[in-house]
């Protein structure tokens, strides 16, 4: 399944994309994609912190998106899609006892809209994993467009759990997890992670994983090498119609068929 995703975008058409405005920018489809569809839809989202970048450029992706918590505050979901925000990854809960509150009205919006959402679960390494997954479960209901995620990172910050186990123990919590929400949800969940935790934990060993990248500095392809994914996040201070303040922004790894396609078939 995974294997496919570095050779997705081999027809892809090589336009550039500004950051500077709140309008889409519409592009004809790439070659061998059906010319009687309609024309695909590149976002144009503000940075607040913008740079240069090496290799491929965020922008040339087609499909983006954004994850969110309580600190968006409420969105207007309807102008974040005509903008070009094409999913939604909405902070549901973390440990074992912390939920969003916001988790539901950002679901509830998004769902009105027409943003296909999924939910993540911040993990923190003080609780068991069996634990967490009960508690995702009970803040998250069925029904999802997407596959849910789990946030794998390092928690440095935290006032009561700053642990930091071992790769083969990270690996063994995080199978247990996705195993438990993948029997309860009817799909695996993806999991997100950063840099430094992917390196210190080889979680990429992680066998039937889909994973979700951040890289904020450059293309994937430079900061996790011969590594695969489905999502990259690739600002924490994108500026997108309908959110007040900084946001996240994210883009999937495919074309619109293919984000079609896995959307539908979850494989």
């Amino acid at each position: 399944m995974r294997f496919a995703l570095l050779l997705a975008f081999a027809g892809a058409v090589l336009v550039s994309c500004g950051r500077g405005g709140p309008q889409p920018q519409v592009i004809e489809p790439a070659p061998g994609v059906d010319r009687t569809a309609p024309s695909v839809v590149y976002p144009d989202f503000g940075d607040d912190d913008p740079h240069e970048w090496e290799g491929r450029h965020p922008g040339l992706y087609p499909v983006h998106g954004l994850d969110v918590s309580r600190w968006q505050g409420p969105i207007d979901w309807r102008t974040a899609k005509a903008s070009g925000v094409s999913f939604a990854f909405l902070k549901a809960t973390e440990g074992g006892d912390v939920a969003d509150p916001l988790f539901d009205d950002h679901r509830r919006g998004a769902q009105a809209a027409g943003v296909p959402w999924g939910a993540y679960h911040y993990y923190y390494f003080c609780r068991p994993a069996r634990e967490q997954a009960r508690w995702f479960i009970q803040n998250v209901p069925k029904g999802a467009d997407l596959p849910h995620v789990l946030d794998m990172e390092w928690t440095p910050h935290s006032r009561t759990c700053t642990l930091r186990p071992d790769g083969a123990t990270v690996r063994a919590e995080a199978q247990r997890f996705l195993d438990i929400l993948e029997r309860h949800y009817g799909r695996r969940p993806i999991v997100y992670t950063t840099v430094d935790f992917f390196e210190d934990t080889d979680i990429a060993r992680l066998p039937r994983t889909e994973f979700w990248l951040r890289s904020v500095a450059g293309h994937p392809r430079q900061v996790y090498p011969r590594a695969l994914w489905r999502f990259w996040q690739y600002t924490g201070t994108g500026l997108v119609p309908g959110v007040r303040g900084r946001v996240d922004i994210n883009t999937f790894n495919g074309t619109p068929e293919t984000w079609a396609q896995w959307k539908a078939s979850g494989s």
